[in-house]
């Protein structure tokens, strides 16, 4: 055994998670399958926080969330070590660095427009970023595709995307379907996976497989109208505030309203809400053009944080271009931050709410059963946008242009790189911007 896996874990103070989750705001890049992957290596192989079994059961109850399921696991894990300020920290240190980094990218983008050097480092950076995505679903699904069952539920799932378009939400649905059904009727089958999952161990971890649930993460139904209400409460005096100073029908109020109802109605992560924020922001609302729409997506990609903090950008841009309050840049400032509040504010919620419910259902499989085989899915849907958007690197013009040679091969290295050296993720892309940025020069 390793040596390090002999000594106990040290419980993190509270500062030191505060520097943990700052320093994962900075460095989560490749999207939701990338940021779960990082957070996995941190805190269930180094830190050993909380064991594989405890972290696999968080995720899968964030993954039928709607929202960011990545920051959601950030917060789950945050409250159950640290209590609601934990969560808290974790939630809010997952998006801020995104938010200010996406902001002054967006400044850049609206002052000096499309410069060569910028789009070549978007350029390099893009190949990378799918060679990220594919390399973390390879490693999700190791953790998660534990028999024959379940890696027919992820196959399913990938084609269900990919062949016959169907809706996210329709997928998850279906796959916790069949865990039910599994568990009812052939209850070894997915039993035998999740006894297979708790069997590779990293040493003991800090909330263990049989760590006693925490007395603040015990369930209670005071507790869970009390939390429910408050948040509520922060919701409502937020956009009755908004209100109040601008009007219902104006730019602010509205960009709150809107990106509530994009925060609760929409699954499937940031891929899933994109077309609906594209015909509301440019379309309906016009606070953007497609073209800015576009390019605020490959801004967001190559940012830290999850991939629906484009919507900061939608906000920042849609506040410069109407002016609400005689200064550009403030307008802008003010409505990423407006956008970015009511975008994240469920995530909390749900998280707080609901987190008590999901830690009593541990042992039962009626629960873990269905949250296994959507885990399972999830995997497939992971790996057939890691191919949409490969597609649309290699073939960039259609599938009847030319191909590109260079993009294409900078997957395959950057692939390469990845499983042969296990770099550090910010490393990699900085290699592959500068490569970018060096190919626009020649």
């Amino acid at each position: 055994m390793n040596k390090s896996v002999d000594k106990s874990p040290v419980v993190p103070s509270i500062k030191q998670a505060f520097l943990y989750w700052l320093k994962l705001g900075f460095i989560s890049f490749g999207g939701p399958a990338g940021q779960i992957a990082i957070m996995h290596h941190d805190l269930v192989e180094n830190k050993r926080w909380i064991s594989e079994k405890r972290f696999l059961h968080a995720l899968n109850y964030c993954i039928v969330l709607p929202g960011p399921e990545a920051q959601q696991l950030a917060i789950y894990i945050g409250w159950l070590m640290h209590r609601t300020m934990g969560g808290i920290i974790a939630g809010s240190l997952f998006v801020l660095p995104s938010l200010i980094i996406l902001m002054a990218l967006s400044y850049a983008y609206i002052q000096f427009g499309h410069l060569p050097a910028i789009a070549g480092v978007l350029y390099g950076i893009k190949p990378a970023i799918v060679a990220i995505v594919l390399f973390a679903a390879c490693r999700i699904g190791t953790k998660t595709l534990k028999n024959k069952m379940l890696w027919i539920v992820s196959i399913l799932s990938f084609f269900a995307i990919t062949v016959f378009k169907l809706p996210f939400p329709i997928i998850v649905l279906s796959a916790a379907m069949i865990g039910f059904l599994i568990n009812r009727y052939y209850p070894f089958l997915l039993a035998h996976a999740l006894q297979a999952t708790s069997q590779k161990k990293y040493g003991e971890a800090i909330i263990d497989d049989v760590t006693p649930t925490p007395a603040h993460a015990v369930f209670n139904w005071q507790r869970f109208f009390r939390v429910l209400l408050l948040g509520l409460v922060i919701w409502v005096i937020a956009m009755a505030g908004l209100t109040l100073i601008y009007g219902w029908g104006t730019l602010y109020t509205q960009m709150a309203w809107f990106f509530t109802k994009a925060a609760l109605l929409t699954f499937g992560g940031a891929y899933a809400v994109l077309p609906y924020v594209h015909q509301g922001a440019v379309t309906h609302f016009q606070w953007l053009t497609p073209a800015q729409m576009m390019d605020g997506l490959a801004l967001g990609e190559t940012t830290p944080g999850p991939l629906i903090m484009v919507v900061a950008f939608v906000g920042f841009v849609g506040g410069w271009s109407h002016d609400v309050i005689q200064s550009p840049i403030l307008s802008a400032i003010l409505a990423a931050c407006i956008v970015t509040f009511f975008t994240f504010l469920p995530s909390f919620i749900f998280i707080f709410v609901g987190a008590p419910f999901i830690e009593s259902t541990q042992q039962n499989l009626n629960f873990t059963a269905p949250l296994a085989t959507i885990s399972a899915a999830v995997v497939g849907v992971i790996v057939s946008l890691a191919l949409f958007f490969a597609q649309h690197i290699i073939f960039p013009h259609g599938l009847e242009a030319n191909i590109d040679v260079v993009a294409g091969s900078a997957i395959f290295v950057a692939g390469f790189i990845l499983l042969k050296f296990k770099p550090n993720i910010m490393l990699l892309i900085t290699i592959f911007a500068a490569f970018g940025l060096l190919q626009s020069l020649v």
